[in-house]
């Protein structure tokens, strides 16, 4: 009896059969398609949270680390102390960098002041494409700052923190949830939002570690508070 011989694929089935480059291609192809149909479906507001947002644990040990101490009076404090929106290079201030980083499809003049896009304000969860509506918060205010250690630092060091892009202290809001906030703690004031409370406390005591800045007791119980509605 005969045994049956393998199959062998003529010339002609490389049509139907694709070969290791053709699925290559195929692969890619199917892959741009999706990322093109993902682009078209992502909502038109961007939910933007500053740089360097650390994990719950890490803000307990920081929070834990953070010393207590009664604020004194604001005496001789002025917001010109505090040299903020300075330059960034490429004809942007500090300001005109956040708008550009928190909001979604921003288009700038030659000045960097944004033209055109759209912001989604974390605190209250509004979302606007005016410019001027949108304020860059101080997430640890600049006079909350001085209360708390920032009075006896150098005019350079102030200059630092007031335009610090590199950690959770800067972020685009509404001007009148900013306004809202003005130079309150975290004990005077939370974003109406209460699901945005957990990365406000973040936010603040990461802060607050990071420059070396104190809290009086009242503050350091509710950021415990609001740390506590983090999951993770």
């Amino acid at each position: 009896m005969m045994q049956a011989q393998p199959a062998t694929t003529s010339s002609s089935d490389t049509t139907t059969q694709p070969g290791p480059r053709r699925l290559r291609t195929a692969l890619v192809a199917a892959s741009a398609a999706l990322l093109v149909l993902a682009a078209l479906t992502v909502p038109g507001t961007a939910h933007a949270y500053p740089p360097d947002m650390p994990s719950k644990s890490q803000v307990q040990s920081e929070l834990n680390a953070i010393t207590v101490r009664a604020e004194g009076p604001r005496t001789g404090y002025s917001r010109s102390l505090f040299p903020h929106w300075t330059s960034q290079g490429g004809n942007c201030n500090t300001r005109e960098a956040v708008l550009r980083r928190d909001g979604r499809n921003v288009t700038v003049g030659t000045d960097c002041y944004p033209t055109s896009g759209s912001w989604y304000s974390e605190f209250d969860g509004q979302t606007r494409t005016v410019p001027s509506q949108i304020s860059v918060d101080h997430v640890v205010a600049l006079a909350e700052a001085w209360d708390s250690g920032a009075s006896s630092w150098s005019t350079s060091r102030r200059q630092a923190f007031a335009n610090d892009l590199s950690g959770p202290q800067l972020i685009a809001v509404t001007t009148e949830v900013n306004s809202s906030k003005s130079d309150k703690d975290i004990a005077e004031w939370v974003p109406p939002l209460s699901s945005k409370r957990c990365a406000f406390a973040k936010m603040v005591i990461h802060t607050k570690y990071r420059w070396d800045l104190s809290m009086d007791p009242a503050e350091k119980s509710a950021a415990q508070t609001y740390l506590n509605y983090c999951s993770y």
